[in-house]
């Protein structure tokens, strides 16, 4: 399974990445803003989902929100 970002490019291990629209995140009470970067993400076993670190917390990001950097 390759997971792709929302250019269609294939996200690997450690890749980092932009985010492409404004996401309000369950349990954070702040929203991540259009453009920040995310580094070191950690692919699933869903094609269609990433981990990564936001802060001091562990999140799940839908890749057709993300655009890799």
């Amino acid at each position: 399974m390759e997971a792709k970002d929302s250019n269609g490019n294939i996200l690997n291990d450690g890749d980092s990445v932009h985010v492409v629209k404004d996401l309000k995140v369950k349990g954070m009470s702040t929203t991540l803003k259009r453009g920040n970067m995310i580094k070191n993400i950690c692919l699933t076993d869903s094609p269609d989902e990433v981990e990564c670190r936001v802060g001091k917390s562990q999140v799940v990001l839908k890749t057709m929100y993300l655009k890799k950097a």
